[in-house]
């Protein structure tokens, strides 16, 4: 099974210092729904994984990011993609939770629901705690450039088997070639 775990905001969609706490603040990347399309045309499974503090913090609530998701949902439909699934963290930053990344939660927890060991597997993301789980479980850390990524890069010691993409868009190139 192809399969391929992705951050949300800032690698699907513009992110926000101020979360994303509505509908109408969900504005897709350039070339990020298409991107997604294209990895579901070559048989890939696309898994979603982002902390959403912004629940566990009170600046939203679940029917809010439910909402959030179904508008990422319907957009991605308009250009033939899907997600095969959503997993997500709502714990504020200080919780003790073992899914909040960089801690290796949300990924285990897709290895067991997908059946699958995560060695290789390209888990896409603009932090470094992205890629901190990423490494945790064995798989392949990909850092794009979009979101906080360009700042990532500059100030982070990032895993040494990171690999660096401009976007999402040259991800799914590169997957698909």
């Amino acid at each position: 099974m192809n399969l391929i775990i992705l951050d949300r905001d800032g690698v699907i969609n513009h992110d926000s210092d101020q979360f994303i706490k509505s509908p109408d603040e969900w504005r897709p990347i350039p070339g990020s729904l298409e991107a997604i399309a294209l990895l579901n045309r070559w048989g890939w499974r696309v898994v979603l994984a982002s902390n959403q503090s912004g629940v566990g913090r009170g600046l939203f609530d679940m029917d809010t990011l439910n909402a959030i998701h179904d508008k990422m949902v319907k957009s991605l439909a308009q250009v033939g993609g899907r997600l095969d699934a959503i997993f997500f963290c709502v714990h504020p930053a200080d919780s003790t939770c073992n899914c909040r990344k960089p801690k290796p939660g949300l990924l285990i927890e897709i290895s067991e629901r997908f059946n699958t060991d995560l060695a290789g597997v390209p888990v896409v993301g603009d932090s470094l705690r992205d890629l901190q789980a990423a490494v945790a479980v064995g798989a392949q850390p990909c850092l794009v450039l979009t979101g906080k990524g360009a700042k990532t890069r500059e100030d982070a010691q990032l895993p040494p088997q990171t690999r660096i993409f401009d976007d999402l868009a040259a991800v799914a190139a590169q997957l698909t070639a």
